[in-house]
């Protein structure tokens, strides 16, 4: 049996050749949500469709449709994006954290500076965003898809907290959950901002407010 491989055999310079298809797709796809972030921040909703995101980053409106499929697929990624920039990657370590120690107030102030600190990063873009949710139904679902995420992180944390301090009635938890979905909305965050002046003493507000709802202790 012949164990030498001929270089010149096709196959390869297959695994080659789909590393670098795989690079120029993550390249188009980049370039893309840039676009789509560009035309988010100068035009709002009316300027970003398919045809324009593929006029703007270079690419063929079928590549487009071939990496994000909709224009909801697109504002997905886009989300994703602006989450793992904005440091929401850390929740997951929180969350594993939050498991295992019996700090209910490191919890919940870790819990709140994560989101204030991925509204703090983003604030003029996501103000756009939720502007145009308000008024685009295609912007709505994917607002709301990503407030469902923030409710069920928030309904985990009250429950954790639960098991430190005590397991509350069923009509409290329900308050609580609702009370700490509210407070780390980017509108209250937003509003509290502009009201205060500067957003690190906004996240404080919503740390002192949160653990008054939830009566956790610092």
């Amino acid at each position: 049996m012949n164990l030498v491989t001929n270089r010149n055999d096709p196959a390869c310079k297959r695994p080659y050749k789909l590393g670098k298809r795989a690079d120029q797709s993550g390249e188009k796809r980049e370039a893309v949500l840039r676009a789509a972030r560009t035309q988010l921040e100068d035009g709002g909703y009316l300027s970003l469709t398919m045809d324009s995101l593929a006029r703007q980053s270079g690419v063929t409106r079928q590549t487009v449709h071939n990496l994000f499929k909709t224009k909801t697929g697109v504002l997905e990624a886009l989300f994703d994006q602006l989450a793992l920039d904005g440091g929401m990657a850390q929740m997951a370590n929180l969350m594993c954290q939050g498991m295992q120690e019996a700090n209910s107030g490191a919890l919940l102030s870790g819990f709140v500076r994560i989101f204030t600190g991925f509204w703090s990063e983003h604030r003029d873009l996501i103000r756009r965003i939720h502007g145009i949710a308000a008024i685009d139904p295609e912007f709505g679902t994917a607002v709301e898809a990503r407030n469902k995420r923030r409710q069920m992180a928030a309904t985990r944390v009250v429950d954790r907290l639960a098991q430190i301090n005590g397991q509350p009635s069923q009509e409290q938890r329900t308050r609580q959950i609702a009370s700490l979905y509210a407070l780390t909305s980017f509108e209250f965050f937003d509003s509290l901002t502009e009201s205060l002046g500067n957003s690190q003493e906004a996240t404080q507000a919503v740390i002192e407010l949160t653990r008054s709802a939830l009566n956790c202790k610092p």
